[in-house]
């Protein structure tokens, strides 16, 4: 692919156009990167006159971006912040054996891959791993990530999407309240103060109709919308939770949660691998998702705790 010389963007021209946006000024973005205002202006007008638009109009002494301006100035930053980690990734591998790039769910990340992350990182030595938090689908052409790990569908755009694991929810508590409030039939659940996931408002009403169990105000209580704050919430004794297996096996280990109905519901999605089409063939990502398969299956170290997923 050959592009045209014209179009290529200079990164300096790039710095200079998106300081003087940041700062609505052409002398302090001089300032920043250490340029004199008249270096700073030509810069931009070499880009207006390279992209053949108005970027800035002047208003009362300030340099105010212009409609193209705006336009043009989210895909400068993506630009100059890509260009950034490219060349943090070369010189962090720069002596590695292997450098792999993974997008994960921030809960599942922290307390469930974490930890199991070293013996992946043990038998291949010499790997480097960047472990980045994705909630939502991205594009891996914007994004230089490997891989990725997705809750959901398996449906990505331009990737392929292998089967992980489904996931598993119970209604958990601490000891603290389940001693204020005994629990003796799962239907007194529904007068007690119950957690609720933003991003899944209907998940305890799931639960409850899987039970047989009526209920018409199932939305109310506290809301969070991460995991992670829902297990703190629930350790705390500010309510009963929903809670993945997967994600508090060290809480019930230790006894800061307690099960309080051993009826484990599945969610309508599941966890799925990601990897994009121009990386199907990346050697250290298939080793890497063998790895992951093999941690649910069960068949991972013989000193793992045993997945619950």
């Amino acid at each position: 692919m050959t592009l045209s010389r014209r179009l290529m963007p200079d990164l300096t021209t790039l710095q200079s156009f998106e300081s003087a946006a940041r700062h609505g000024s052409f002398t302090r973005a001089a300032l920043e990167l250490n340029l004199t205002q008249s270096a700073i202006s030509r810069q931009i007008k070499d880009l207006e006159n390279q992209l053949g638009l108005l970027l800035f109009e002047r208003v009362r002494q300030r340099a105010v971006l212009s409609d193209a301006g705006r336009r043009f100035l989210p895909e400068a930053r993506r630009l100059l912040q890509q260009t950034e980690e490219m060349m943090i990734r070369a010189v962090a591998g720069a002596d590695a054996a292997a450098f792999l790039s993974v997008a994960t769910l921030p809960t599942f990340g922290s307390r469930w891959l974490m930890p199991r992350l070293p013996a992946f990182l043990s038998a291949h030595p010499g790997t480097l791993v960047s472990i980045g938090s994705r909630s939502e689908p991205f594009d891996f052409d914007e994004e230089n990530f490997d891989l990725a790990i997705h809750y959901g569908q398996p449906i990505w755009a331009r990737a392929t999407c292998t089967f992980l694991c489904n996931e598993m929810v119970v209604p958990v508590a601490s000891p603290a309240l389940l001693r204020s409030t005994p629990v003796a039939q799962e239907e007194e659940l529904v007068r007690l103060p119950l957690l609720h996931l933003t991003t899944r408002p209907r998940m305890w009403s799931q639960w409850f109709e899987a039970r047989g169990i009526g209920v018409s105000d199932f939305y109310r209580g506290n809301r969070f919308d991460q995991f992670s704050m829902i297990i703190e919430a629930a350790v705390a004794s500010l309510g009963f939770a929903l809670l993945p297996l997967y994600l508090i096996e060290d809480e019930l280990r230790a006894d800061r949660l307690r099960i309080v109905s051993d009826q484990p519901m599945a969610t309508e999605n599941n966890y799925y691998v990601v990897m994009p089409e121009g990386k199907r063939e990346h050697a250290l990502g298939l080793r890497f998702t063998s790895w992951l398969l093999s941690q649910v299956s069960g068949k991972g170290d013989a000193d793992d705790p045993e997945p619950s997923a």
